[in-house]
């Protein structure tokens, strides 16, 4: 249960009793409510009700020792105890956000505006001004503000190209046309790179009580299994993807002959009459829309399959929207989550067991190549690609033609 409903729930049993019991009978079941939540209660039990962090721990004790109430026993008469901190100390909320957000509500060259603000720390700073306060009520008096802990959310996405959504439309228009017309369209892209061996995958899976699947303290690379590079292929029109797990580099080479397994495994069969092939692709990495070598390597793909490969990249910073990510990695990332990749036999059965509800096969093969980094491509090499760019963006949208079909 989240802490919020835990102390709503806390909240509406103890305005329901509060003017039924004396303040002994209010910390004794403040203390039965803390000890029934387990940890954390005493804190969750005081910011709900009001009730003293102390007065609860006074309870425990109380129940701890089994002393008997006696009715004769003296309550103390009604607003007697001590006063909340903030009857004492009215600067102190003030004092308090003007730590937590020095910017906007305090001193921009407050002591804690380049430091973590945990409230061990803003507590030792209120105590050098003067208050008096402890860590916990710190916590207290913050929730109370409306502060939570929270993260960091990727909201804003910086500078747009002018012509971002424009590439969109271009390129969706061009993939239905291809699946108009029977052709073959996919999205290609690299997965990160994966540890081979007995190391920590994160999430969590089905175990036995106390019993989880023991890994590696650290994440160092085993040098027998080493990495694995999923390179990876998605139908968009049959809903099938196809991984090559590399063992070397992630390199143009290697993306152009996942794309060659694809075609002599799956391409061929589901499109034989096809004589063109539609590729989407991010902007950057091994499929750089300024590769040299990516260009130079679908030139050699091209006139061995005799297929002419159309291109399309998405625009620089939109990588999240190739269907690749999220019809098919995001898939095998929670297929394989909480399991440790022990071997490339076992990464490559998690993949091919990956299916969804809409009908997803996924299909896999290690790919055992060698592709070496920092291959130079010559001029005249380039020039011998017969690249025809679009007349949209000829850099994000161009045309590889098989060299016997140029005249």
């Amino acid at each position: 249960m989240q802490r919020v409903s835990i102390d709503t729930a806390v909240r509406q049993r103890f305005a329901e009793l509060k003017g039924l019991l004396n303040e002994r009978e209010r910390r004794v079941w403040a203390a039965v409510e803390a000890k029934a939540l387990g940890y954390g209660g005493i804190s969750a039990v005081a910011r709900a009700t009001g009730i003293s962090r102390r007065a609860i721990h006074e309870g425990l004790r109380e129940l701890s020792s089994q002393q008997s109430f006696y009715p004769s026993q003296r309550i103390r008469r009604p607003g007697g105890g001590r006063k909340p901190l903030v009857m004492i100390q009215p600067e102190l909320p003030a004092a308090l956000e003007a730590l937590v957000e020095p910017t906007t509500r305090g001193d921009p060259e407050s002591a804690l505006r380049w430091t973590c603000k945990s409230v061990r720390r803003l507590a030792a700073e209120l105590q050098e001004q003067g208050f008096h306060i402890e860590r916990q009520k710190v916590a207290d008096l913050l929730h109370e503000l409306g502060y939570s802990l929270q993260a960091n959310r990727k909201t804003r996405e910086g500078r747009q190209h002018p012509d971002r959504n424009a590439q969109f439309e271009y390129i969706a228009a061009t993939v239905a046309a291809f699946q108009a017309r029977g052709l073959p369209a996919i999205s290609v892209d690299t997965k990160k790179k994966e540890l081979v061996g007995d190391f920590k995958n994160a999430g969590r899976e089905w175990s036995r009580h106390g019993q989880p699947t023991r890994v590696r303290v650290h994440d160092f690379a085993d040098k027998t299994l080493g990495k694995a590079i999923p390179y990876g292929i998605y139908d968009l029109t049959a809903n099938l993807g196809w991984v090559s797990v590399g063992i070397d580099h992630d390199t143009a080479a290697f993306a152009a002959a996942t794309i060659r397994r694809w075609w002599h495994r799956l391409g061929q069969l589901l499109y034989p009459q096809a004589r063109e092939l539609l590729i989407t692709a991010d902007g950057g990495g091994s499929n750089s829309c300024r590769s040299r070598l990516w260009k130079v390597s679908l030139q050699a793909l091209a006139n061995e399959l005799g297929v002419t490969i159309h291109v399309c990249h998405f625009p620089p910073g939109t990588s999240k929207w190739n269907k690749i990510e999220h019809r098919l990695f995001s898939q095998l990332s929670l297929n394989w989550r909480g399991k440790p990749l022990m071997s490339h036999t076992v990464l490559i059965e998690l993949i091919t067991h990956t299916t969804t509800t809409s009908g997803l096969r996924v299909e896999a093969e290690l790919d055992p190549g060698h592709y070496p980094t920092g291959v130079r491509i010559s001029p005249e090499q380039f020039a011998a690609v017969n690249l025809v760019p679009a007349d949209f963006h000829g850099v994000w949208n161009y045309t590889i033609c098989p060299s016997a079909t140029v005249k």
